[in-house]
């Protein structure tokens, strides 16, 4: 398979194998009118299998859903050709609209207009927990 060079552009790397759909979805890559890239299950020499995201031109992105999925993520962007700044999202504070509160008695699940905001109570072992009633959130590793 040959997926072509990016000449302006970014490359997200290193997505965890089978996480890249869940950052495609999250990011809204769907709504660009650019050329975008969803390569799934690449070799890779440190996780094995790797997902990767190739997006042909600069946009915005959140990178807090970045750092939730993984923060060993890698962010290259691209410049003419060049990779001109390669980048690792951390752990964010908070995560909004990423995570659904499982908690049936949680008031997201009464009043849906409400965000689903969780925020991290645990940063070496990535638990975050809903801000309105405590519930622990699975964690992002298992969501794929």
């Amino acid at each position: 398979m040959i997926i072509g060079s990016i000449v302006n552009g970014i490359v997200i790397d290193h997505i965890p194998a089978g996480r890249g759909m869940e950052l495609y979805t999250n990011l809204e890559l769907k709504n660009l009118e650019c050329e975008v890239a969803l390569i799934k299950n690449a070799s890779s020499i440190k996780l094995g299998k790797k997902d990767i995201v190739k997006i042909g031109e600069r946009i915005p992105l959140d990178y807090d859903i970045l750092g939730y999925i993984d923060p060993r993520i890698t962010i290259n962007i691209i410049e003419d050709g060049k990779l001109i700044k390669k980048m690792h999202p951390s752990l964010p504070q908070t995560i909004t609209g990423v995570i659904k509160c499982r908690n049936p008695r949680c008031i997201t699940s009464t009043e849906q207009e409400l965000p689903h905001v969780f925020k991290l109570t645990d940063r070496e072992n990535g638990v975050y927990r809903c801000i309105y009633c405590e519930t622990k959130a699975k964690q992002s590793k298992e969501q794929g």
